[in-house]
């Protein structure tokens, strides 16, 4: 038997997949597939913080690495190689000594929302778009660098090291800082024209080269892992471990989405909207990511903060009964609401609903955004309202769609991906509205699919990664209905007009909530 290991570094827990190959090929059918996932805690101990400990990152990587070995009984030169996706936009800093300074601090964190908007007023966010193919967010590791220079003078000078948390568990693995292109290019510190650090930004952050990792492609190799956690894994020293990619350029790959026009979704706890071309480009407007992947392959897509933790809130706050009752019958409490939602027609009566419950990347790029209602009437209804959620999350993306279209055309068909994929409601709802085919790929955790797939790759056992079509059949096929395109063109310019009206009060309704906290939902936490 040959085996390989992906690793799927998140932000809320490490998944560690053990893929059994077949040739050059592999088996996403099999029974052998050794699957483990360990999660770790999200720190929040002041607003717009999200931070995570790395040493507990590091732990669950080596706790599902042991397991799946153990799991699939993997044999002395059966394991070919191990390889990594993980998270973009985390931040470390170390010390001299190669000891963290701070936790991981991670995409979410909006902590540095003020250097993001001077950067956007000044000019320079877009100036550095123009090269770094990362829109100004405070996500970017750019910016929390900006901040920390200002507001943690102290720490920033103790910095040695200004690193990432994939580079931070291959040191611990290898004793040396390395970071490969597609998550270098997640930082707003990566020149995508000339493949290396961006003079400009190193200059705005006050970070030198030698402060950060060595570039290195996703099919870079590390050997000769240290004895002593090769004895804890069952892992031989001697396993080439390949640096892999960013997940959301491997979750691409490992749908099969990479040929041009193939557009995949994804809907988790967040989402994306993401399409490959063959060099890079950027948005005039500076609202588009564009990450590398391999030699020809670039990721051009959005981010969006809100999907799936959404429909959690929809549940909790607006649907708290059904949910107990779900738990009492030990069924599905999200099946309950999209049943409920399935008997109210396309548009909803009219309501609209913007999920900008967690502030929002793209489309819009507004750390402030505020979710909302629109067009409540006496005749709507509970059910109107999860409709309306639902719909919403699928008219962000929509919109992300769009701009996508600008830079690399009208998308030929759709691989979509995540939690809302079990979903047939909410799949059909994304064929309707985007008025294109969906597939449902057959590929398990896509983005360690795509990591062991740059790591067969990298290992020579295949020639290159269109070989990822023949390992993800397709489960589900969606097309559009017909009768429901009538309402969505309708209602789709409404929703966007007035995206665009509130932004202009954004600001405003979120100094008013930061100066007035909601004690009554501290309290609440608190009990």
């Amino acid at each position: 038997m040959d085996y390989m290991i992906g690793v799927d570094l998140g932000t809320t827990s490490t998944k560690v997949v053990l893929f059994d190959m077949k040739g050059n090929s592999i088996d996403m059918k099999g029974n052998s597939i050794a699957y483990a996932n360990n999660p770790y805690p999200l720190y929040q101990d002041s607003p717009d913080m999200a931070e995570e400990d790395p040493a507990e990152i590091f732990e669950a990587v080596i706790n599902g690495l042991t397991e799946v070995m153990r799991k699939g009984n993997v044999k002395n030169g059966e394991l070919k190689g191990v390889s990594f996706s993980s998270a973009m936009h985390s931040l470390i800093l170390m010390d001299k000594d190669n000891h963290p300074l701070t936790r991981v601090i991670t995409w979410a964190d909006n902590r540095s929302s003020k250097y993001a908007e001077e950067l956007k007023d000044n000019g320079l966010g877009q100036q550095l778009y123009a090269h770094t193919g990362v829109p100004t967010h405070p996500m970017s590791p750019l910016v929390k660098l900006i901040w920390l220079k200002n507001e943690q003078p102290e720490i920033f000078k103790k910095a040695t090291y200004f690193i990432g948390i994939k580079d931070y568990v291959l040191f611990r693995l290898y004793g040396k800082y390395v970071q490969d292109y597609s998550l270098a290019n997640a930082t707003g510190l990566f020149n995508i024209f000339t493949m290396d650090w961006d003079e400009q930004a190193l200059e705005i952050t006050g970070v030198t080269r030698d402060q950060l990792p060595e570039l290195v492609s996703p099919e870079y190799q590390l050997t000769g892992l240290a004895k002593s956690y090769a004895e804890v894994t069952g892992i031989p020293e001697d396993t080439p471990f390949i640096m892999g990619a960013s997940d959301g350029t491997l979750s691409n790959l490992g749908v099969n989405a990479i040929e041009p026009g193939v557009l995949a979704v994804t809907i988790g706890t967040s989402g994306a909207v993401r399409v490959v071309v063959d060099k890079p480009v950027v948005d005039p407007r500076g609202r588009l990511f564009t990450y590398y992947l391999d030699d020809g392959k670039w990721v051009v897509g959005g981010p969006v903060n809100n999907g799936g933790i959404v429909f959690r809130w929809v549940r909790d706050q607006l649907f708290s009964p059904e949910k107990i009752t779900a738990e009492q019958m030990q069924v599905n409490s999200y099946e309950i609401l999209t049943d409920i939602a399935s008997k109210i027609p396309a548009g909803a009566d009219g309501l609209l609903f913007h999920p900008y419950l967690g502030g929002e990347r793209a489309p819009i790029w507004d750390a402030n955004a505020r979710g909302s209602f629109f067009g409540l009437t006496r005749q709507h209804t509970r059910a109107h309202m999860v409709r309306a959620a639902l719909e919403g999350i699928v008219y962000n993306l929509y919109m992300v769609m769009l701009m996508i279209e600008g830079v690399a055309g009208k998308p030929k068909s759709i691989q979509a991906t995540g939690g809302f994929a079990r979903s047939a409601l909410w799949r059909q709802m994304l064929a309707d509205i985007f008025e294109q085919d969906v597939n449902i790929p057959e590929s398990f955790e896509s983005s360690a699919l795509g990591a062991v797939v740059i790591g067969m790759k990298s290992l020579g056992i295949v020639d290159n990664l269109n070989v990822v079509k023949d390992m993800v059949g397709v489960t589900n096929t969606h097309k559009p209905n017909q009768e429901n395109f009538a309402s969505y063109r309708e209602l789709l310019p409404i929703w966007i007009r007035l995206t665009d009206e509130l932004s202009g009060e954004y600001d405003s309704i979120a100094k008013f909530q930061r100066n007035h906290p909601n004690e009554h939902a501290k309290i609440a936490e608190e009990d």
